[in-house]
């Protein structure tokens, strides 16, 4: 019979004679128990195994050995083996958090400790540290502990409180505002606008657009996996809204009509940016142009980002399920979609005008 053992009170794995299934062996509450795993995978079986016995408890030799900032260490790796783009932004948090730590062990950091944290980063006294940004290196702070009692390294962590926000931006477009816009702003700057408010796509998202991934005649535009904030791929169906199909058709054009002046000049040129600059270069910065026509608009100090919030704001008000529209925007949980879904003052007005009508009715 093949046996595995793993050490004192960790249980083993075995056959049964003529069978490849592992079964497991343990003791619980003073009883040794046997169980089929139900399979004949060496690494399944081993998490059988682990599951059933539960977490490991850490010896106070081991705890004592870990540092905050070596769990610290271990959330950046886990940020780069899984290629999240939020690194930068990752290790700004952490470098707060070494600073103000220093090498405490993990078990000392109790939540007065973390509280004295959170009053040295509101008591800053070069510029005023807003909740959310504090609330960030806080989520830090509570992933590094989740990773080392995930990993075994430690059996508890301490109460992380998190402060409460008050910043959400709460902007967006009204129809005469954005046309106002468009007619102040170059081209292509004025159709990533468009395309954005009607998508309510990400500005990265959206000047990352390649040709590779639009189907001009099939009226579809797509994101890769590993190219959005969240990870996911996504499709949106140009061709079922006339306006964006429209605009598609045009960029198509402009970027043909690019690359037949090079050819012109003799230059093989294929541009691969779906909104570019007339010399085929992909657009990036568009701040100076933004702002101008924002101001001229007369609505200054509105975002880019305000167009998300107009397009979510558009699929509420068409009465688009949120299901559906959480796919089409890239939303991966409705706790934030809805932080999106902003209702005007006609909204309300309509609601209100909708509440009237039934009363009278009844």
């Amino acid at each position: 019979m093949t046996r595995k053992s793993f050490g004192r009170g960790m249980g083993s794995l075995y056959h049964q004679p003529q069978s490849r299934i592992w079964w497991v062996q343990y003791r619980a509450h003073g009883k040794t128990i046997r169980e089929s795993t139900g399979t004949d995978n060496d690494k399944a079986a081993r998490d059988f195994l682990k599951e059933r016995l539960g977490p490991r408890p850490v010896s106070s030799a081991e705890a004592k050995r870990v540092t905050l900032s070596d769990l610290l260490g271990q959330v950046l790796t886990d940020y780069r083996v899984n290629g999240k783009r939020s690194l930068p932004k990752a290790e700004r948090n952490v470098k707060q958090l070494r600073d103000f730590f220093g090498e405490i062990k993990a078990q000392d950091v109790t939540t007065a400790r973390i509280r004295d944290f959170i009053a040295h980063r509101q008591g800053a006294k070069r510029k005023k540290i807003s909740n959310a940004t504090i609330n960030r290196e806080l989520a830090c702070l509570k992933r590094a502990y989740s990773l080392a009692v995930r990993e075994e390294r430690l059996d508890r962590r301490p109460y992380v409180p998190m402060l409460a926000e008050q910043n959400v931006r709460k902007g967006f477009f009204e129809d005469a505002e954005l046309a106002k816009v468009l007619s102040h702003l170059p081209p292509p700057i004025d159709a990533i606008t468009q395309f954005g408010a009607i998508t309510g796509w990400r500005k990265s998202e959206i000047i990352g657009l390649t040709w590779d991934r639009v189907d001009v005649a099939a009226g579809l535009v797509r994101l890769d996996p590993g190219t959005t904030k969240n990870g996911e791929g996504r499709e949106f169906p140009a061709g079922a809204h006339p306006t964006l199909a429209a605009l598609l058709k045009q960029r198509r054009e402009a970027t043909d009509a690019v690359e037949a002046a090079a050819m012109e000049r003799g230059v093989t040129v294929r541009v691969p940016w779906v909104f570019c600059w007339p010399d085929g270069t992909q657009v990036r910065d568009f701040r100076g142009a933004w702002a101008r026509a924002c101001r001229l608009a007369e609505c200054p100090g509105r975002l880019f980002h305000d167009l998300r919030r107009t397009a979510v704001r558009n699929l509420e008000r068409a009465g688009v399920p949120r299901s559906h529209a959480m796919q089409l925007t890239g939303h991966k949980t409705e706790a934030v979609y809805r932080r999106y879904a902003i209702s005007a003052k006609r909204d309300l007005a309509q609601a209100v005008a909708q509440l009237a009508a039934l009363l009278q009715n009844n």
